[in-house]
C-alpha cells in the first residue's frame, strides 16, 4: 500500500459522518468505549490510530468485528437484536444511546456442555513443606489446549511449583492428568466437576493451604471464550501479558518487592466504571460482608478476565471469605450474576482494603520502587491477659470452670456481616497454666515484630488473682517470654457480663498498699525476662491512676520502695482514659503514658448504631439489641487528627488496636468496632507510621491487645483470619526486604 494510501487512511478517522460523530459523542459520553481495552486487546492496530483508539473503532474496528469493550460484541450485538440490524444503525451507538438501559444481550452466549459429574477431593496441604518462591495455577476447560499452555511453561525459566486442575470430562480428563504428571512429576493435579468455571477449583486449593507460603501466585486457565471473534488472541494476550517472553524475572522482582503491588494484569485488564457492575452489586457486598467490608455501589475497580498475578496479601483476605463449594452456582452457561462473577469484582475490593494498586503489564514495566512510608516502631508491646485458666473466685461468681473462652464460644452475630463469633485456630483453647503456651505466643509475637507482652497483674491489697501463669513462668526459665506488668487497678464489678455494678473484689487503697504492692513486684521485675525498655530502668504500669485517693503521693512512695528494695529508677507508666476518674493526674507524675484505643477515639459522627443518627448500618439488627456500633475506619482517622492529637500528653506511647468487639461478654449490650479486618488494621500501622511514631514516647508502639478474646481485640491466630493480623504487622514493623528497598519516586 502506498503512503498516500496510508495517509488517507490515516486522515479518514478525523473526517468523519454525521452518524459517525454522533457515535463519537454518546459513546465518550455513555462510557461505553474503553481506550485501555482496546490497545491492549488489538495490538496488531497501527500505533498511529492507537492514540485515537475511539475514532478507530469508529471508522474500521467496528465493522472489523472488533470489541470497544469486552463485554460487547458488534456482531453478536446485531444477531441477538434483528431490530437494530433492520435500522442499519451503528450497533454501539445503538446501546450507547439506549440499549444499554434495556438489558439486551450484547455478546455471544456461551453454550452448556453435559459434563459427567465427579466428586472434588479431599485436599490439604502441609504447611512445614518446601515450595518454591512462586506458584502458577493453571486451569484446563478445554483439554485441545494444554499443549499451548505446555509451551508456555517450556519457556519460564525460574522456579514455581505448578497447580493443575482440569474440569472433568471422563476417560478424556483421566489420560490429560496422566500426561501432566509424567511431564511434571511434582504437579499437584487434579480433575474436578464443572462448576464455580475456573473460580471454584481456585478456591478449593487456596482453602486447603496450597498457597500459604508463596511470594506470589500466578493464576491462568484455558479461556477460549467462544463466544468471541478473536477468543485464541485475546487468550494469548492475557497470558503473555503477566508470563512475557522478555524480561518477565525483573519485573516479577519487582511486583514482589513492591509493597502496593497487589495484582498483576495484562494491559487493559484493569477495569474501572460503573458499567461493569452488571447484576453483581448484591452478591458482592454480601460477600465483602464476611469481611466486614462495606461498599457503596459508586466504585468498582477489578482485575479482569481472572487472569492475573496475585500477592499473599490478598490472598490470605480471599481465603478468610472461607466460601464452600455448595456456595457456587452449578454452571448455566451464566453470563452475570454468579459466585464467580462477584468474587471477580471483590477482588478489587480486597485490593482497595489492602492498600494495593492493581498493575497493567505497561504499568509494571515502567513502575519504580517505592518504599512503605514512615518511622518504624522503637519497641513495640502489647497488652496481654492472663485469664485463660479455672480459679476459685471465677468459679464462685461465673460457674464452674469458668474462663475467658465461655463467653467467646458463644458470642452471636447481631446484625448481617457482623463477624462474631471469632475462635482460635493455631494455639487452640488453651489453658494458661501449661507454661509451653507462653512460650509459643512468645514465638509469634517476636516474629511479629512484637518486643514485649504487658501482663495485666491483678492485686487488691495483697490479695493476686490469675496469677498462676506469671508464676509458673518464673519457675521455668527455659521459656523464652519477654513481659513486664500493669497493675489493673480497677475494682472487679459484675458488670464483666453486663449484669449488675456488684462489687466482687474491691480495691481500698489502704494505707501502706504501695509497698506491699512493690514487694509483690519484686519476683518478676527481679526475672531476666521483665523488660527495660530503655535498656536501664525495669517498667511497670498502672491501668487506672484516677482511681487511686493520692496519685502524685502513691507514684512517689512506689518509686522509694523500689529504689529501697535495691531495684532502683523504676520506669513508671500509666493508661490514657477519655473517662476521668475521682483524683486528677498532672502529666508529669508518670514517665510516660498509654494510648488504648477505643478510648476516646470515637465521637458521635462515628456511630454506624445506637448513636445520634440513629441505624446507619442500612440493614437490620437482632432483636433487642441495646449496644453500640462504630465505624472502624473512621477511629483510624481520629487517631491521627490534629483534634485528637492535642488532647494527648507530649508523652503519649500511641496505640492501636486490631479490632474491638465485646459481644461476648455483654450480648445484647455489646460495643462493636465494625469494619476491623487484618487490611483495615494494615492501614491503621501505615497511618501511624506515617504520622504518629516519629511524636510517640520514645518512637515506640502500644497494641491493644495480645489476647483480649472476649473482647475480640486479637492478634493471635483465629479461624477466621488465620495468622493474618500477625503477618500485617510483621510487613509493617518487623524487618523485611520491602524496607531495604530505597525511597525513589514513583
Amino acid at each position: 500500500m502506498s503512503l498516500l494510501s496510508n495517509a488517507r487512511k490515516f486522515g479518514r478517522i478525523f473526517w468523519l459522518s454525521s452518524q459517525e460523530r454522533q457515535l463519537l459523542k454518546e459513546a465518550q459520553n455513555a462510557g461505553t468505549f474503553d481506550p485501555v481495552y482496546y490497545r491492549g486487546a488489538y495490538p496488531q492496530v497501527h500505533k498511529l490510530f492507537q492514540k485515537f483508539p475511539l475514532r478507530h473503532y469508529i471508522v474500521y474496528g467496528e465493522s472489523m468485528g472488533l470489541r470497544p469493550n469486552p463485554d460487547f460484541s458488534p456482531m453478536a450485538y446485531l444477531r441477538y437484536n434483528p431490530d437494530v440490524a433492520e435500522t442499519g444503525m451503528s450497533p454501539l451507538l445503538h446501546f450507547s444511546v439506549g440499549g444499554r438501559h434495556e438489558e439486551r444481550v450484547t455478546k455471544e452466549l456461551p453454550k452448556v456442555e453435559e459434563l459427567p459429574q465427579k466428586d472434588t477431593p479431599k485436599l490439604r496441604f502441609e504447611g512445614d513443606r518446601h515450595v518454591a518462591r512462586f506458584a502458577i495455577v493453571m486451569h484446563i476447560y478445554y483439554p485441545d489446549l494444554w499443549p499451548e499452555f505446555a509451551e508456555t511453561l517450556e519457556r519460564l525459566d525460574f522456579e514455581y511449583d505448578l497447580y493443575v486442575t482440569l474440569t472433568y470430562r471422563g476417560e478424556q480428563t483421566d489420560d490429560l492428568a496422566a500426561e501432566i504428571s509424567a511431564k511434571y512429576p511434582d504437579a499437584t493435579v487434579v480433575s474436578m466437576q464443572n462448576r464455580g468455571r475456573d473460580i471454584l477449583p481456585f478456591m478449593n486449593l487456596l482453602n486447603a493451604g496450597a498457597f500459604d507460603k508463596y511470594e506470589a501466585v500466578c493464576k491462568i486457565h484455558t479461556k477460549k471464550s467462544p463466544h468471541r471473534e478473536d477468543g485464541d488472541v485475546w487468550r494469548r494476550h492475557l497470558i503473555n501479558g503477566i508470563l512475557p517472553e522478555e524480561n518477565l524475572d525483573q519485573m516479577l522482582e519487582t511486583f514482589v518487592a513492591d509493597p502496593k503491588a497487589g495484582f498483576w494484569v495484562a494491559d487493559g485488564q484493569h477495569f474501572t466504571g460503573l458499567e461493569w457492575w452488571g447484576s453483581n452489586i448484591e452478591m458482592t457486598q454480601s460477600l465483602l460482608r464476611r469481611l466486614e467490608m462495606e461498599i457503596d455501589g459508586s466504585h468498582l475497580s477489578f482485575p479482569a478476565g481472572s487472569i492475573y498475578w496475585v500477592k499473599p496479601s490478598i490472598l490470605r483476605l480471599l481465603k478468610a471469605l472461607h466460601l464452600l463449594e455448595a456456595e457456587f452456582d452449578v454452571e448455566c452457561a451464566q453470563v452475570d450474576g454468579t459466585v464467580a462473577h462477584s468474587l471477580e469484582r471483590v477482588m478489587g475490593f480486597l485490593a482497595l482494603a489492602a492498600d494495593q494498586d492493581i498493575l497493567q503489564t505497561t504499568q509494571l514495566e515502567t513502575r519504580k520502587l517505592t518504599a512503605r512510608k514512615g518511622a518504624t516502631p522503637t519497641f513495640t508491646s502489647a497488652f496481654y491477659l492472663p485469664q485463660f485458666h479455672p480459679i476459685a473466685e471465677n468459679d464462685a461468681w461465673w460457674g464452674k470452670g469458668f474462663t475467658e473462652w465461655r463467653g467467646t464460644i458463644t458470642a452471636h452475630s447481631m446484625f448481617p456481616g457482623h463477624t462474631q463469633p471469632l475462635l482460635p485456630s493455631d494455639l487452640g483453647y488453651y489453658d494458661l497454666r501449661v507454661t509451653e503456651v507462653l512460650g509459643q505466643q512468645a514465638e509469634l509475637a517476636r516474629d511479629a515484630g512484637i518486643d514485649a507482652f504487658c501482663v495485666y497483674h491483678y492485686w487488691f491489697d495483697g490479695r493476686r488473682v490469675l496469677e498462676e501463669p506469671l508464676d509458673r513462668l518464673l519457675a521455668r526459665p527455659d521459656v523464652d517470654f519477654p513481659f513486664y506488668l500493669c497493675w489493673a487497678n480497677e475494682s472487679w464489678r459484675r458488670n464483666w457480663d453486663g449484669l449488675s455494678g456488684t462489687v466482687l473484689l474491691e480495691q481500698t487503697y489502704a494505707k501502706g498498699f504501695e509497698e506491699q504492692l512493690v514487694n509483690d513486684s519484686l519476683p518478676y521485675m527481679q526475672d531476666a525476662r521483665y523488660q527495660r525498655p530503655d535498656g536501664v530502668r525495669p517498667r511497670f504500669v498502672i491501668y487506672r491512676p484516677e482511681d487511686m485517693p493520692d496519685p502524685k503521693g502513691s507514684v512517689e512512695r512506689m518509686r522509694d520502695a523500689w529504689r529501697k528494695a535495691g531495684i532502683g529508677e523504676v520506669e513508671l507508666g500509666a493508661v490514657c482514659f477519655h473517662i476521668s476518674g475521682e483524683s486528677a493526674v498532672e502529666d508529669d507524675v508518670f514517665d510516660f503514658w498509654i494510648e488504648m484505643p477505643p478510648h476516646g477515639m470515637v465521637t458521635g459522627e462515628d456511630y454506624l448504631f445506637g448513636g445520634p443518627q440513629g441505624n446507619q448500618l442500612n440493614r437490620p439488627v437482632a432483636g433487642g439489641f441495646e449496644g453500640l456500633v462504630y465505624d472502624y475506619n473512621k477511629v483510624i482517622k481520629n487517631s491521627v487528627s490534629e483534634s485528637y492529637l492535642e488532647n494527648l500528653p507530649d508523652n503519649t506511647i500511641c496505640g492501636v488496636m486490631p479490632s474491638w468487639d465485646n459481644t461476648a461478654r455483654r450480648g445484647l449490650s455489646a460495643h462493636i468496632a465494625y469494619g476491623a479486618n487484618p487490611a483495615s488494621f494494615g492501614h491503621w500501622l501505615d497511618e501511624v507510621k506515617a504520622y504518629r511514631i516519629e511524636g510517640s514516647y520514645r518512637g515506640e508502639l502500644f497494641i491493644n491487645a495480645w489476647n483480649e478474646w472476649a473482647e475480640k481485640a486479637i492478634l493471635e491466630p483465629s479461624d477466621k483470619y488465620g495468622d493474618q493480623y500477625l503477618q500485617v504487622l510483621k510487613s509493617r514493623i518487623a524487618t523485611s526486604p520491602a524496607e531495604d528497598v530505597q525511597e525513589q519516586v514513583a
